[in-house]
């Protein structure tokens, strides 16, 4: 299980699971009329279930902006949410790869130990998030056959990336499943994986605020950090 930590230590950040408050979910939901009446989203709270950090929409400028996925089972609907701050109780980067490991169908879990393997030799945090962090985080099943396998690898200034990302595709060539997922830097900043390994001269970076264009330098000098 993740560990949550305390929101006033850090802010919430892309990816960051959010622990709202039993008030909260009541002001949530009241302000959402349409689910109100919704049968599993009245579980979250009395599970403890996480709501995901999200970038605000236009015109949220109040409140802390949180999404929650709801399995195929449900539709696959995709809720956004607005909590005030008072009611955040902690916040908890996504699950680790190997915490995860368990909840994952057995012919992944040769991939998922490459790829852990992988990160430990390149100082990499490996952690999931999308239909495997939720199917690890509720037990309900959000993982098919059709799913991707969504990784954020937190590199160190250290990490050689163009070689671990070299290594992550090589290990794709024999996995069931298609690598998804992202590169962050000590800044937050994330681009995905793929792209940078394609050689791009410009990446797509997202950060929780914006999504812009920058040059390969730009992104790996902000995200190796001062």
């Amino acid at each position: 299980m993740t560990s949550p930590c305390k929101c006033a230590e850090r802010p919430p950040g892309r990816h960051d699971l959010v622990f709202v408050s039993p008030a909260g979910w009541c002001a949530m939901l009241e302000a959402r009329g349409d689910l109100a009446t919704d049968p599993l989203l009245a579980r979250w709270p009395k599970m403890r279930w996480p709501t995901i950090r999200r970038r605000a929409l236009p015109g949220e400028a109040t409140g802390l902006a949180l999404g929650l996925p709801l399995p195929p089972s449900a539709g696959k609907k995709r809720i956004s949410l607005l909590v005030d701050l008072d009611h955040v109780a902690s916040v908890a980067r996504p699950p680790l790869l190997r915490q995860a490991r368990a909840y994952a169908p057995r012919n992944w879990w040769p991939t998922l130990d490459r790829l852990d393997a992988l990160a430990l030799r390149h100082a990499v945090d490996a952690r999931v998030f999308g239909s495997l962090a939720w199917q690890s985080l509720t037990g309900l099943d959000y993982v098919t056959g059709r799913s991707d396998l969504d990784v954020l690898y937190e590199f160190r200034r250290e990490t050689d990336i163009d070689r671990f990302v070299a290594d992550v595709a090589a290990i794709e060539t024999g996995a069931p499943m298609r690598l998804d997922g992202e590169l962050m830097g000590a800044d937050g900043a994330a681009v995905n994986w793929r792209e940078f390994h394609g050689g791009a001269s410009e990446l797509l970076v997202k950060r929780i605020e914006s999504v812009v264009l920058l040059g390969r330098h730009q992104f790996m000098s902000g995200a190796m950090g001062s």
